[in-house]
C-alpha cells in the first residue's frame, strides 16, 4: 500500500532513489570504518581502535536509519553489496596505509563528501520534491556526519 503523506508518487520515488545513494555511501563508510578498526596498527593501535569503534557503531545506526527512511517512502532499500557498489560515489579503494592518521584521512575525505552531497539533496528534496520531511531527515544526517568530522580532524592537530 502506497503512503498518502501529501506527496505523489513520483515524489515519493525520488525521494526515495535520493536516498538509495545516501544508504550506499553510508555503507562503505561503515565498511571502511570496519577495515579501519580491524587493520589500524601503530603506537596508538588501542585507542585509534575504540575511536573507530565507536565511529562505526554510530555509522551502523545510520544505514538503519536511512534504510527506515526509504521504506518510510514506501520503496525497498537496497540490501546487496552489488547494489551499494552500483549506487555509491565512494571509492572502496584505500589509499592511505594502515596507520591511525592514514585511516583517519581517508575516513574525512569521505565524510566531507557525503556532506557535500547531503547538502545538494536537502534542497533538492526540499525545493523540487517538496519533501521537507525527507530534507529535514537528510539535514539531520548531515550534522551528524559533520560531528563525525570534526572528530576525525581534531585527531590531525
Amino acid at each position: 500500500m502506497e503512503p498518502t503523506i501529501g506527496l505523489s508518487a513520483e515524489n515519493l520515488e525520488k525521494a526515495a532513489h535520493a536516498l538509495n545513494s545516501v544508504l550506499a555511501d553510508e555503507y562503505l563508510l561503515y565498511t571502511k570504518t570496519r577495515n579501519a578498526h580491524w587493520n589500524v596498527e601503530g603506537p596508538d593501535f588501542h585507542s585509534k581502535h575504540l575511536f573507530f569503534e565507536s565511529q562505526y557503531q554510530q555509522l551502523d545506526e545510520i544505514l538503519d536509519s536511512v534504510a527506515e527512511r526509504i521504506r518510510t517512502l514506501g520503496h525497498y532499500a537496497p540490501a546487496s553489496l552489488k547494489s551499494f557498489l552500483d549506487l555509491t560515489r565512494l571509492s572502496e579503494q584505500l589509499h592511505e596505509k594502515n596507520t591511525g592518521d592514514g585511516f583517519i584521512h581517508e575516513l574525512l575525505k569521505d565524510h566531507e563528501s557525503l556532506i557535500i552531497n547531503l547538502r545538494g539533496k536537502i534542497d533538492y528534496t526540499a525545493d523540487k520534491l517538496h519533501d521537507m520531511g525527507t530534507s529535514d531527515y537528510m539535514t539531520g544526517l548531515a550534522e551528524t556526519h559533520e560531528k563525525m568530522a570534526w572528530m576525525l580532524r581534531a585527531h590531525l592537530k
